[in-house]
């Protein structure tokens, strides 16, 4: 099974991402965590250009093609080999990011998007994604909360998130056999059963 998690920075996806590695291997599960854009050596590399705050000039072509070429290096490394040895995958973040990141955020045409996303993954799609859903208010009280560092991409501005948090929305009206939207301003382990719930509705 590959399974990815989605939502904007701060949602609590990265959280949700460790506890479901954790279930599945303390129940003996074959599962593997990786992360976008990074994953491989050259993703990584690719990851840390992207996030650089001295490249405030890069363009929404060039990040959604850097992003693009750091998925294509991950899902033929280690995804697809790993899938056909009955491993799980789980990914944070996958080709939704740039759908919602540089598509509906960054105005790049919704076909380019979608045609760049098949190359780069050879069609590789997950089979369940969850959206961890929160607003912009939500996302600014956290962020002032954490204290940390923002990297390239946190630093943008209030209309762009905007449209970044209504895009996912929209992919995942899309898509509903595929993905399932939790309301992340939930408590960490309510959120967490609810996966594991949708992960077992699935099994049987």
């Amino acid at each position: 099974m590959f399974i990815t998690f989605e939502g904007i920075d701060l949602c609590g996806k990265s959280t949700q991402v460790k506890l479901l590695y954790d279930y599945f291997v303390k129940n003996k599960k074959k599962v593997v965590l990786v992360r976008e854009p990074g994953g491989t050596l050259i993703s990584e590399k690719i990851r840390k250009i992207l996030l650089d705050k001295d490249n405030s000039k890069m363009k929404y072509l060039t990040e959604f093609l850097l992003f693009s070429a750091s998925r294509h290096q991950l899902t033929e490394e280690i995804i697809k080999p790993l899938l056909k040895k009955n491993y799980i995958v789980i990914c944070d973040r996958y080709f939704d990011s740039s759908t919602a990141y540089q598509g509906y955020g960054g105005k790049i045409d919704l076909k380019i998007i979608n045609q760049i996303n098949k190359i780069a993954t050879n069609n590789l799609v997950p089979d369940l994604s969850f959206l961890i859903d929160i607003n912009y208010d939500e996302n600014i009280k956290r962020r002032k909360l954490s204290g940390k560092i923002h990297d390239r991409i946190e630093q943008k501005e209030k209309n762009y998130y905007r449209k970044v948090i209504s895009g996912y929305r929209i992919i995942a009206k899309l898509s509903p056999k595929r993905f399932k939207v939790i309301d992340g301003k939930k408590e960490i382990h309510k959120i967490h059963k609810e996966i594991l719930n949708t992960i077992n509705k699935i099994k049987k």
